[in-house]
């Protein structure tokens, strides 16, 4: 049951880093952000849930190789 939970936020996560992605190079691409804030706003935040990620991807795997003991 935890691993079907983590599996869906690790989706979750990916998905959101994905958004976040194309969002920051729409927002590159507009040539709108003259200070760059934004982008590195943008960057945080892609940085943030692909470190969410790994940390859910260590859990599974943690919680994967405790159940084969």
């Amino acid at each position: 049951m935890s691993n079907t939970l983590l599996v869906i936020l690790l989706v979750g996560a990916m998905a959101a880093t994905a958004y976040v992605l194309v969002r920051g190079i729409i927002a590159m691409a507009s040539g709108k952000d003259v200070t760059g804030e934004a982008q590195q706003n943008w960057m945080r935040k892609r940085v943030l849930f692909q470190a969410v990620a790994i940390v859910i991807i260590a859990l599974i795997l943690i919680l994967a190789s405790a159940s084969k003991s």
